[in-house]
């Protein structure tokens, strides 16, 4: 079991909120666009070892799961209430998927351990140290040739994201997304071939997506 600091935001925010997470995550965060995008992108075959990094609920790793059967699929997260419910939701889905308590800032995987490393809007939680020491973290436990998927709040691109965007960039976690500094993360941690590029609107912020060689 992970030791959570006092800085770890819990995945719905609030542990009484997690029954409001997959809700949230299906019409606030337009999860119907984003799992999609993610699974497509990510480029998994038979035997490909993957890595979900803040998976919350579980969802990306049960549906990755389901088109990947052959695939490797572990699933972590430092919310234990969540992971429950992950569980839950593979056991539904009849899928086998390992699910890990631990925090992005210390993997408890070895060197070299993964094909795909894949995390999706858990980067924005975090302040710039943690970002740094999680991206060394993934580095670490990425193979040689595999790479990092990347889907969080980025640069906004039309008036209004960018008016809220001066209003938010006061809190450390989101500046380094919202000036589109994640990029320079990257290539601090090691990661080569950086592409990024907008996923989608939410009206509010916008979803990019990056893919890091290791």
């Amino acid at each position: 079991m992970s030791a959570r600091p006092e800085s770890y935001i819990p995945a719905a925010g609030h542990d009484f909120l997690l029954p409001l997470y997959d809700p949230l995550q299906r019409f606030l965060f337009r999860e119907g666009s984003l799992r999609p995008a993610l699974l497509a992108r990510s480029q998994i075959v038979a035997g490909t070892r993957v890595l979900d990094v803040g998976c919350g609920t579980g969802t990306q790793a049960v549906l990755t799961k389901q088109a990947h059967p052959d695939a490797e699929v572990i699933g972590l997260d430092g919310d234990a209430k969540a992971l429950a419910r992950a569980r839950r939701k593979a056991a539904r889905a009849g899928v086998a998927i390992q699910l890990d308590e631990a925090l992005a800032t210390a993997l408890p995987y070895p060197d070299a351990r993964f094909d795909r490393v894949i995390s999706s809007l858990v980067f924005h939680h975090l302040v710039d140290a943690d970002k740094r020491r999680a991206l060394a973290e993934i580095r670490r436990v990425l193979a040689p040739g595999g790479f990092f998927l990347l889907a969080d709040f980025g640069r906004p691109v039309n008036w209004f994201e960018r008016w809220l965007a001066a209003r938010l960039e006061r809190f450390e976690e989101a500046r380094t997304n919202l000036s589109g500094g994640l990029r320079d993360l990257l290539a601090e941690a090691g990661f080569s071939a950086i592409e990024e590029a907008p996923l989608y609107s939410m009206g509010f912020a916008r979803v990019w997506m990056w893919r890091a060689q290791a």
